[in-house]
C-alpha cells in the first residue's frame, strides 16, 4: 500500500495481519465507548451489558471483514499500533442484504435490536451515497492514548491515498455524528451530501471523492 513517506514521517500505514485484530478491535472499542448511535442502538440501561454488546460487534465485525478481504488499515509507530480504519465496499453485501451468517453471529453477540439497528444503518447510508461503487468507512480510531496528535489525520490521509488507488471506486463515504469528527473529513476534502438521522442520532453523511473520478 502506498503512503506518502513525508507526510506519515515517523508512522507507517498497512494493511492488517490476522495477528492484528485483537488489538484493532481494542483500539475500536475504547474509540466507540461513547459513540451516540452505539449507545442509542446497544444501550438499555445496563452499562456492563452495553459494553459486552460492543465488544462482541466489533469483533464480529472486525472477523466478518478481515474474511470477506475488505480493506482493514493500521496505523503503526514501529510495532505499535496507534490507529485503525475500516472501508468496506459494496462488492460485499451490506445492509438488507448482509449475510446470514453474519446475522447469526451478530444475534448472539448483541441481539435482535442492535442487529437491526446495524442493518438499517448501512442501508440509510448505502441509500444516499452517489452510486453503488462507493465504499464506507465503517470504522475510523486512533488509540486514547495517543489523542491529540494529529493522528486523527494521517488516518485519514492513508485512507485518502487508497481510494485514490482504486479506480474501479467512485469514493467513500462515512457517517459523522460528531461535530468535531465531520470538521476533520471536511478538512481532508470531504463534502457533506446530507443531514441524516439514524435511528435518534443525528449526523452528516460525508463523500471524498476519488481523485480518478473528479
Amino acid at each position: 500500500m502506498a503512503t506518502d513517506n513525508q507526510t506519515l514521517e515517523t508512522y507507517r500505514a498497512v494493511y492488517l495481519t490476522a495477528e492484528d485484530l485483537r488489538v484493532a478491535a481494542s483500539i475500536l472499542y475504547n474509540a466507540y465507548h461513547d459513540d451516540p448511535f452505539f449507545i442509542e442502538s446497544f444501550h438499555s440501561g445496563d452499562l456492563s451489558m452495553y459494553e459486552q454488546k460492543l465488544r462482541g460487534a466489533i469483533r464480529e465485525e472486525l472477523n466478518e471483514l478481515w474474511q470477506q478481504e475488505q480493506t482493514l488499515i493500521g496505523l503503526f509507530e514501529g510495532e505499535r499500533m496507534l490507529g485503525v480504519a475500516c472501508i468496506v465496499s459494496q462488492q460485499l453485501p451490506l445492509g438488507e442484504s448482509r449475510y446470514w451468517h453474519w446475522r447469526l453471529k451478530m444475534l448472539i453477540s448483541t441481539g435482535w435490536q442492535s442487529t437491526q439497528a446495524l442493518i438499517k444503518k448501512e442501508s440509510c447510508l448505502l441509500e444516499h451515497l452517489p452510486s453503488s461503487n462507493c465504499g464506507i468507512l465503517q470504522f475510523i480510531a486512533v488509540s486514547p492514548i495517543e489523542q491529540k496528535k494529529g493522528l486523527g489525520s494521517k488516518l485519514v490521509q492513508a485512507v485518502l491515498s487508497w481510494c485514490d488507488e482504486q479506480p474501479e471506486m467512485d469514493g467513500v463515504g462515512v457517517f459523522a455524528s460528531e461535530h468535531q469528527h465531520a470538521q476533520l473529513f471536511s478538512q481532508h476534502g470531504f463534502t457533506a451530501i446530507e443531514t441524516l438521522f439514524i435511528g435518534k442520532v443525528e449526523g452528516e453523511l460525508l463523500f471524498y471523492r476519488g481523485q480518478d473520478n473528479e
